[in-house]
């Protein structure tokens, strides 16, 4: 059978610069890797074809027999016996400087992920994520505001330095895998390669633990931290503060601080997005006529113009006076729901007077043959009546 020429195995130039040669490698080697494809025979032999053509071409001198001469310079040469007679393993070991420095495949070398295996990453797990979970009110939303929490954690231990070995000693090489982390089987036609079950991968054991973190290289601390909340931050607003967490085994980066932000409830005010929404009651005289009253916001109170013929129900607006926009134009606005006062209890006069006005209500009706204003507004529930002011 014809054997393919090297650079069309990797799909370079002649020319292709050493760069080159290892990007190519490095995609065929992803596409064609024995994890992905389990039970492939097509794809683990194209993911050999490859490792052969970058062992050939990767070496300046075998590149150069083979430039010269073809397979025929470089027979029995390519690193691993030729022709294919060699183990998925051994193409780890040979290019360690592309699969990330250590063998092994998700499943059947050392129990690496497949992204750990081909970015390099080695040692303990990453530390854990810590969750917090903080209140703001309304008033804080509005302006901004800098809490204060406690966050009780595992650091990295003061007396070892992390190391877990007490003071005067350090971690030795573990001697069931020589340091490596890993230890080897052989099944059937794969190196298996897992990780060390005496020192969990870390390739050292403590034999004197240092008192203070028993060995774990971290102890919980309590640390107070200062957090800004920033104006107008919405209900369920997640912060992550990454490495802000606990600490990672074995020099393993730490976790983040993830912070999850609670609105409190307000007595007044009703949240709408930046627009806050409350009940103003006025007296009837107020809705007929209208008028000019006070209304409380959150940072004080404001003049507002009831106009007249106010109805029972209406919501008015007083733009800015809500809460700040998360894109930063500005505030929402204040949406201020009118009901009227209807007394319980009315003097002889001022009953006299409601029934004479009550009369020339009915003939102006009569004559005219309308209805209330607010009969167009019977049966709107709240969330109509807020659409119908935007």
């Amino acid at each position: 059978m014809r054997e393919r020429d090297y650079y069309e195995v990797l799909g370079v130039e002649n020319g292709a610069s050493a760069d080159d040669l290892k990007s190519a490698y490095r995609k065929i080697a992803l596409k064609y890797h024995p994890d992905r494809n389990q039970g492939d025979a097509d794809a683990e032999s194209k993911f050999k074809e490859a490792a052969e053509a970058y062992a050939v071409l990767g070496d300046d001198e075998k590149r150069q027999r083979y430039d010269q001469f073809g397979h025929a310079g470089v027979n029995g040469q390519a690193g691993f016996g030729g022709g294919g007679g060699f183990s998925v393993d051994d193409i780890f070991s040979a290019f360690g400087d592309i699969f990330g420095g250590r063998g092994g495949s998700t499943t059947s070398f050392g129990g690496f992920s497949f992204d750990e295996l081909f970015s390099g990453r080695r040692g303990g797990r990453r530390g854990a994520s810590l969750r917090v979970d903080l209140a703001v009110t309304l008033e804080e939303v509005s302006k901004g505001v800098e809490k204060e929490i406690e966050v009780t954690r595992l650091d990295t231990c003061d007396s070892c330095n992390g190391s877990g070995a007490k003071a005067g000693t350090r971690p030795e090489s573990c001697s069931m895998c020589g340091g490596g982390g890993e230890v080897q089987q052989s099944q059937g036609f794969f190196a298996i390669r897992r990780t060390c079950p005496t020192c969990q991968g870390r390739g050292q054991v403590v034999k004197s633990p240092c008192p203070s973190c028993r060995g774990a290289g971290a102890t919980r601390k309590r640390e107070a931290k200062k957090i800004r909340i920033p104006p107008g931050i919405e209900e369920g607003h997640v912060e992550r503060l990454p490495g802000q967490g606990e600490a990672g085994e074995a020099g393993a980066p730490p976790g983040d601080l993830v912070l999850v932000i609670h609105v409190e409830d307000h007595s007044l005010f009703e949240r709408h997005g930046p627009d806050l929404l409350c009940d103003v009651p006025i007296r009837y005289g107020q809705a007929a006529l209208g008028a000019s009253i006070q209304v409380q916001t959150l940072t004080g109170q404001v003049e507002m113009k009831i106009p007249k013929g106010t109805q029972p129900g209406q919501i008015l607006r007083l733009r800015g006076q809500g809460l700040p926009r998360g894109d930063g134009r500005g505030n929402g606005s204040l949406l201020v729901r009118v009901s009227v006062d209807v007394p319980k209890k009315l003097t002889a006069r001022e009953g006299e007077l409601m029934t004479e006005l009550d009369e020339i209500q009915a003939k102006k009706r009569r004559a005219s043959g309308t209805t209330p204003r607010d009969a167009d507004d019977k049966g709107k529930g709240l969330f109509e009546k807020i659409k119908d002011i935007f």
